[in-house]
């Protein structure tokens, strides 16, 4: 068995690591893929962290070749030492994600190259003498950051190299659109939609009082990005005045941003909670959500 190679990546490498980060995105949200060309333009700058991105100095994207395959990949981020820059990310450097194929029987040697692999992040991080090493899994798809549970190999490889969880942990929900409540026509009740911070927003008044708002994301699929992600859409975000939570408004909300999303031809709709929030989960589920993974945040190399 040839000994894997880690080297930085080239473009002809562009279809295999595409294959690879599919297989991660699939194993987290289905029916999402995205292209080659999605793949190549996120290796260059990520355009929706528009806070974040601009305190990139450095990137590098290194690859594990066994047998002429394209095993593992990943990419490391230096952030920049100024006073524009965040303090959390002042002179800090990142694993912005690592992808890997698990360890089988057909494909021995894959867990040697993923080390391997880890091993040059860290030699990288080094080099550029970071204050601070920080590790995360946001691949260029919706729904896709943090490190899933659906990636254990992935874990194994941060925790073996030093990487330890120090954040939080949030639950990602899914919903058939078709499941969730339809709209109920009640006595001074209206709604308002406007263009909200993620997406299109409802805002229900009891009364001409406002009480709370949703907004949803039909846009997931931005189309220069040709991601395979019809259909899919997400609640951005979900508010209700904390006087009128046992009313029921959730899921009055919810009715009308689903009225909607069957307009626009969305058949499934996402939702992020804090997975300690029993009562936000709760009201979800109630409405028609249910768990589709966990993902754990925030993760910083403090080796033992």
């Amino acid at each position: 068995m040839s000994a894997p190679q880690v080297r930085p990546f080239r473009r002809d490498d562009r279809d295999q690591l595409t294959e690879l980060v599919n297989a991660h995105v699939a194993a987290v949200v289905p029916g999402v893929s995205v292209s080659v060309n999605t793949v190549l333009s996120a290796l260059e700058r990520e355009p929706d962290e528009f806070v974040t991105d601009p305190w990139v100095s450095e990137r590098v994207t290194l690859v594990a070749e066994q047998r002429r395959s394209v095993v593992a990949a990943a990419q490391v981020l230096r952030y920049r030492d100024d006073t524009e820059v965040g303090e959390h990310y002042r002179d800090a450097g990142e694993i912005r994600w690592f992808v890997c194929a698990p360890a089988a029987s057909f494909r021995p040697g894959t867990e040697r190259a993923a080390d391997l692999l880890m091993q040059a992040c860290l030699a990288q991080l080094a080099r550029w003498q970071v204050r601070v090493r920080y590790a995360d899994g946001t691949l260029p798809a919706p729904a896709v950051y943090g490190l899933p549970r659906p990636w254990p190999h992935v874990r194994s490889v941060y925790e073996r190299a030093g990487f330890r969880h120090t954040g939080d942990t949030e639950m990602l929900l899914i919903a058939r659109v078709a499941d969730l409540p339809r709209p109920e026509a009640r006595p001074g009740v209206t709604y308002e939609r406007t263009l909200g911070e993620c997406g299109t927003r409802w805002t229900a008044y009891d009364d001409g009082r406002a009480v709370g708002f949703v907004e949803v994301d039909t846009a997931l699929a931005r189309p220069e990005r040709h991601v395979r992600a019809g259909g899919l859409s997400d609640v951005g975000n979900l508010h209700v005045e904390p006087s009128r939570r046992a009313e029921g408004w959730e899921r009055h909300l919810l009715a009308q941003a689903a009225d909607w999303l069957r307009l626009c031809g969305a058949d499934r709709v996402l939702a992020y909670e804090a997975a300690e929030d029993r009562t936000a989960i709760d009201r979800l589920t109630e409405a028609g959500f249910r768990e589709l993974t966990r993902t754990d945040r925030g993760w910083e190399h403090r080796p033992a």
